[in-house]
């Protein structure tokens, strides 16, 4: 029968349902396999408001699967979410995530990049082990391709110190880093769980509700709480990340602050001077960058929203589909 846990209870399975997926430190034989056992259990212990994997719990069963067949899809889901973080946080030189030091800041880069490796191998497991279909292995193997291609994009923007980028671009690279593998696979994966087939508009409608998410995500990291957003605050500053902000303040920048504004993104991380780095930090908070971007986010909420709500109030338990929109405004309006 339809489950009727709250979003607190279901997130409180799929972490249950997860660590139990994961080796136990004190069930190791030797010391260094009970560090690499809690080296795989850091990043999901460290817990997270899992809206990817609630997303999809609730989606499936607004269109008739049930818990106990989503939790390994909704673990195996939130799995990616952190071997892809580990990564990430490698490729990005991040010290922070979720209020805490990040893996390879804690153990060195070779041990959490292997940890990474690790944690993927066992997203596969699961969902093999669960007896998925071949279409939920399918959007999994698409999310994990369009994350990469995304995540290559901003990289090689970087490496090759590109500062001519538009708009348009910056949209791009999000929808496939960051918007599928948060609003639209979720939302395809639910419904590809249900034994039917995802409707296109599922797709079209999550692309602007995860764009819009990851533009929140630029906001709060130049204004969050530090104690509520969980990573380091400026760190795409520190990192020369090529966020919408950032774009929009170089377009409308004079010259002079451009070149200043340029020539710091230039520089490596650990040799950035932090009185030019809050200067910058400053300086995006204060040209309506921030307030465009916010609007930008709130337009596609909307947009999204509105695409979505005839089709998943129809959808066969109405109800949870209307959790499914309360959970996807969360996406948007959210203050960490």
């Amino acid at each position: 029968m339809t489950s009727t846990l709250s979003p607190t209870q279901v997130r409180e399975a799929i972490q249950q349902y997860l660590l139990e997926a994961l080796p136990r430190p004190e069930a190791a034989q030797r010391p260094e396999l009970a560090e690499y056992a809690q080296m795989l259990r850091d990043y999901p212990e460290r817990g997270g408001k899992m809206l990817r994997g609630l997303l999809l719990t609730y989606t499936g069963q607004a269109y008739g699967a049930e818990l106990k067949q989503l939790l390994p899809i909704a673990a195996a889901l939130e799995l990616f979410q952190n071997w892809a973080l580990i990564h990430d946080d490698i490729e990005d030189a991040s010290d922070e995530r979720r209020g805490k030091p990040t893996l390879h800041k804690l153990y060195g880069m070779p041990l959490a990049l292997n940890v990474g490796d690790a944690l993927h191998a066992r997203q596969w497991a699961l969902l093999v082990e669960a007896g998925v279909s071949r279409g939920v292995l399918l959007e999994f193997a698409r999310l994990v391709e369009l994350t990469a291609q995304g995540q290559h994009l901003e990289m090689t923007w970087m490496q090759q110190q590109r500062f001519d980028l538009q708009e348009a671009d910056y949209l791009q690279m999000v929808g496939q880093k960051a918007a599928y593998y948060t609003a639209v696979a979720p939302l395809r994966l639910g419904v590809l769980a249900a034994g039917l087939e995802p409707a296109p508009v599922l797709e079209e409608a999550g692309m602007k509700l995860g764009i819009g998410f990851q533009i929140v995500d630029d906001v709060l990291n130049l204004q969050g709480d530090p104690a509520k957003y969980g990573k380091e605050i400026a760190g795409d500053v520190w990192e020369g990340k090529r966020t919408l902000i950032l774009l929009r303040f170089l377009q409308n920048a004079d010259a002079g602050e451009r070149a200043r504004a340029e020539n710091l993104l230039r520089i490596p991380r650990e040799q950035k001077s932090a009185l030019e780095v809050d200067w910058l930090h400053r300086c995006l908070l204060q040209s309506g960058a921030v307030d465009y971007a916010q609007t930008l986010a709130e337009q596609m909420l909307t947009e999204g929203l509105s695409m979505l709500e005839p089709v998943l109030l129809k959808a066969p338990r109405g109800a949870m589909g209307r959790v499914v929109l309360e959970i996807l405004q969360t996406l948007v309006r959210r203050e960490a």
